[in-house]
């Protein structure tokens, strides 16, 4: 019985991370209408950035309000420059762009910081907080847990309880609408993508401890993040966090009771998930049904 529930928090470290990208592709997507493939190595430029700032210095507190401050910055001109003025191309021209920004990101944090492993501090203490039984609980996943549930109530605030984000819902559901009522279309989609560009940096700074900071840190994580939104709900901030924890679970339990499958396959998990979510509720667990006027 120890065993199964240290392998359940062992999935549960796993799903604040998958959960908080997860977080950052729901909100751009729900301000934008956009899947942004690239949204994980902007995460890993904005883990370099908070990285620099520490090893100038800087404390980590500070260094990672830095990097999230940069990489609005990062976002809204990513938006304004390329996006844009491709936003109602079609599907496959968008996807194109933002794989483009993709190569784009990883080719930058390699040419500035090179291709060598480094080592970034983790913003929670590195000791055990519960050991007995068999299970062990540390600081870090405490700590991950609690701020993945404050982004989630921060964003549930932001979209539910506030006029900018009813504006960013407008602005996204119905630009024509939304321009005829006074709402700054350009201005709300530039905010989404700042606001989701911090996110990544929250996201990145969260990895970057756990596994070794590098230009090619997200290359898995981005999938397993995606399989989180798709699941739970690419309109859903609920749904990114329940998606993340089912595909960090799963994952867990995998590796722990299906040896077999070996590492390389352990990504077939979330892929499965994928395919049996999009079968069954294309929407996701929490996503929400568009109905549209013939």
């Amino acid at each position: 019985m120890a065993y199964l529930l240290q392998q359940i928090l062992n999935g549960l470290g796993d799903a604040v991370i998958y959960a908080s990208l997860g977080l950052a592709l729901v909100l751009i997507y729900r301000t934008t209408n956009i899947a942004n493939f690239a949204q994980g190595e902007m995460a890993t430029f904005s883990a370099y950035l908070a990285w620099q700032a520490t090893d100038l210095g800087i404390p980590l507190g500070w260094a990672v309000l830095i990097a999230m401050a940069v990489s609005v910055v990062i976002g809204v001109v990513a938006y304004l420059v390329i996006v844009r003025p491709v936003q109602y191309k079609d599907e496959l021209t968008i996807i194109i762009v933002t794989l483009g920004l993709f190569l784009a990101f990883n080719s930058a944090s390699g040419a500035i910081w090179g291709f060598l492993q480094k080592a970034m501090v983790s913003p929670f203490p590195d000791r055990l907080l519960v050991d007995a039984g068999g299970v062990r609980v540390s600081y870090e996943l405490v700590g991950g847990i609690l701020m993945l549930l404050l982004v989630a109530v921060g964003m549930f605030v932001l979209f539910q309880k506030t006029r900018i984000g009813m504006a960013l819902r407008a602005a996204a559901s119905n630009p024509v609408s939304a321009k005829l009522v006074g709402i700054p279309f350009i201005a709300m989609m530039a905010i989404g993508w700042g606001m989701a560009a911090a996110l990544g940096a929250l996201s990145g700074v969260l990895v970057a401890p756990r596994l070794t900071l590098d230009p090619n840190m997200m290359g898995i994580i981005i999938v397993y993040a995606f399989a989180a939104a798709v699941v739970g709900g690419l309109s859903s901030y609920r749904g990114a966090v329940v998606g993340g924890v089912v595909v960090g679970v799963s994952q867990a339990m995998s590796m722990a009771y299906l040896p077999w499958l070996g590492a390389d396959l352990q990504i077939v998990v979330p892929l499965l998930l994928i395919v049996a979510v999009l079968i069954v509720k294309p929407e996701g667990l929490f996503g929400s049904t568009v109905v549209a006027r013939v």
